[in-house]
Order: structure tokens, then sequence, then C-alpha cells
């Protein structure tokens, strides 16, 4: 079984960078308008915190998390919301010492967690190592929405490679969320990671293949950005047809990022299943609802 820490240190690691970016804004910089149609600067790290609590139940508190599901299934149209909007009205400095010591909570949860753990979820339950990549994921993709609405340009790491990871294995839940069969044979994937370094996923020898950059394949199926305005590159026409429709989110397509110059249409964003193993909460194109990577996904 893969030993979970270094995604839970990465996962540490990419909130404080985001506490960074937004511990010293202005009032009026929490209110600033971000990418997610209706949400400001505060519904993205409220949002955080709300699925940082949730996790922390679904870890330490079984009980309580069930009552969260109920709640969940009662107004599954307006919980993510709901929870963000309820989060943003606080104080900044209130909203970010809940945030932080939510994290850090999970965090510990996750560390101290009994090898082979499985936690219930908006889905099927998963792992440790699950758990950590879909905080990872999300706050990630909410940190990119932070800095767009602020104008600031985040420098990408090479914690983005659970991220990259996960991309890849859900492959197959693309092309099926979109009615499509998916392709017998694997791709070959040679992604460059901001490092410099080479990820490889799939066989030498395999007919259809993409590369780019490994920060692209993350925007791309994150639905941050259009695969027109990236460098990404397919050979054969099933991983072209990949490109079009990749998504690491649960739930139907999202209508994604529009190309630059074009009419807004409002992202999508949650982490899908990539096999059956485990499962996700679907939720709105304005945020990330809680979601979790499919067993055996998780670095």
């Amino acid at each position: 079984m893969a030993d979970p820490t270094p995604v839970i240190d990465d996962l540490c690691a990419e909130s404080e960078e985001l506490d960074l970016l937004v511990a010293g804004l202005s009032q009026e910089q929490w209110s600033l308008p971000t990418p997610a149609p209706g949400w400001t600067v505060a519904h993205q790290i409220a949002h955080l915190a709300w699925t940082d609590h949730s996790s922390l139940l679904a870890v330490t508190d079984q009980a309580a998390f069930s009552r969260e599901v109920e709640k969940a299934l009662a107004a599954p149209g307006d919980f993510v919301d709901d929870g963000a909007e309820e989060g943003a009205r606080k104080p900044p400095s209130r909203l970010l010492a809940y945030w932080r010591a939510g994290r850090e909570d999970l965090a510990e949860a996750l560390r101290t967690a009994p090898e082979g753990a499985r936690f219930p979820w908006y889905g099927p339950p998963m792992s440790t190592a699950s758990m950590a990549t879909a905080r990872l994921m999300e706050t990630w993709a909410h940190g990119l929405d932070v800095a767009d609405a602020l104008g600031v340009t985040r420098t990408p790491t090479d914690r983005i490679r659970h991220i990259v990871r996960l991309g890849v294995r859900t492959r197959d839940f693309a092309f099926g969320v979109h009615g499509l069969t998916p392709p017998f044979e694997e791709f070959r994937i040679e992604l460059t990671a901001p490092s410099g370094e080479l990820w490889t996923f799939g066989p030498e020898n395999a007919t259809d293949r993409v590369t780019g950059p490994a920060l692209d394949l993350c925007l791309l199926v994150t639905q941050r950005a259009h695969r027109a305005d990236l460098a990404l590159r397919a050979e054969g026409e099933d991983a072209d047809r990949w490109l079009d429709i990749a998504q690491a989110f649960a739930g139907p397509p999202g209508a994604g990022r529009p190309a630059k110059g074009t009419a807004s249409a409002g992202p999508g964003a949650e982490t899908a299943s990539a096999d059956s193993g485990e499962g996700t909460a679907a939720g709105p194109a304005k945020g990330m609802p809680p979601g979790a990577p499919a067993g055996g996904v998780a670095g």
C-alpha cells in the first residue's frame, strides 16, 4: 500500500502557499470576484475550509459525517454554495483562523489514520491517500481562482504530480461520462514537470500519445483553461478526443473555461472517480464540491 505521507506533505505545502497569498488582503480584496460566478475570494477560501471540515468529520466522527450527508441529500443543488456563503460572511480574520485550524486538524488526522483505513464520503469510501489527493487538487484549483482574482501568477511546483496522476488515471471516466466507450489501449503520456523532469505514463510503443507541459494537463482536467490555450499535443484519434473531454472531477461534463477571447462559460471542478473503487459527490459548475480520487490513483 502506498505511503500517504508525500501527498499529505504536499497538501500542507500547497495550503501554506495559498495562505501566504491571502493572509494580507484588504477587506476589498476579499470581496473581489473570482472566475467562479458569484464567488469572491472569501467564498473560495470558505469553500476550502468547509470541505476540510467535512473531510475531518469523515476521518474522525463518522456519525457526524453521516448527518452532513443527509443535509447534502436534502439540498443537493445548494449545499456547496450554502457552505461557501456561510463562511464568506465571516470577517476575514475569523475565516482565516477557521481554515487554518481545520486544515491542520485534517492533516494530523490523516497522518495518524490506521494503515488501510477507508473513510465514508459523499460517494463510496476512500483511502487516506485519496482523501489527501482530493484536498490537494481542490486547494490547487481554487488557489488558481484566487490568484486570477488578484491578478497574480502562481509559480507551479512539482506538487502537481498528484493531480497529473489523477488526470491520467481518470481517462476512462472522462470517456464514460460523455457516453463514449473508453479506448482499449493505454496512451503514452509524456509531460514536462515544472522542475524540468519528464513524467511518463503508459507503454512506450503506444499508438496514441499526449505530450506537453504537466501544468497544462492539470489546467485541462480541472477545467481551469481551454484546450485551445494550452500546449498539449495529441497523436492519434483517441488521444485527440480525450483532450477535448478530459475531466478529473465527478458528475456530468462541465462547461469548462472558454478559450481566451470568447464568452464566459462557468468552470466545472470536482475530483472524479478513476474506477469504481471510490466515488465522489457531483457538484455545481461554479465551485469544487468535496470529491475524492478513486482507489489506487493517489500517490
